[in-house]
C-alpha cells in the first residue's frame, strides 16, 4: 500500500459495520469526506487540522477516552470550512443555532428538517 492509499479516508468500522454513536457523527464524517472529494482540501491537510484540534482539546483537559472524537472532528470541520472561506464563523454559528432549535422541536426518531423559523432565534 502506498502512502497515498494509506492517506485516503475510509468509513470507521468494526466487525459489525460503521461505528458512529449518533447520526450527526456520520453526517459530520460525510461532510468532511464530500468537501475533500470536491477538491476543497487535501486529506493530509484535514488530518493535520484534526490532529491539532485533538491536541488543543487534550491541552484543555479532554480525557481522551474516545467518546469525544467526533466532537473534535466537528470542531476541525468548522475550522476548515472557515479557513477555506466556505463559511465564516457567524454563518456556522447561525446554522448551528438553527439546527439546535430544529432538533428541539422534532419528535424523537423523526428526521430533523430546518425551517425558516429556526433561523429567527
Amino acid at each position: 500500500m502506498s502512502d497515498l492509499d494509506a492517506a485516503r479516508p475510509t468509513v470507521p468500522s468494526d466487525a459489525d459495520g460503521p461505528v458512529f454513536s449518533e447520526p450527526w457523527e456520520a453526517q459530520s464524517f460525510a461532510i468532511a469526506l464530500a468537501l475533500h472529494k470536491a477538491g476543497l482540501f487535501p486529506w493530509r491537510e484535514w488530518t493535520a487540522m484534526l490532529a491539532d484540534e485533538i491536541k488543543r482539546a487534550q491541552a484543555a483537559g479532554d480525557p481522551d477516552t474516545g467518546t469525544t472524537y467526533y466532537r473534535h472532528w466537528q470542531a476541525a470541520l468548522e475550522r476548515m470550512v472557515a479557513a477555506k472561506g466556505l463559511a465564516d464563523g457567524a454563518a456556522i454559528d447561525r446554522y448551528s443555532d438553527a439546527w439546535s432549535r430544529a432538533a428541539r422541536r422534532t419528535p424523537h426518531g423523526s428526521p430533523i428538517a430546518l425551517a425558516p423559523a429556526d433561523f429567527e432565534g
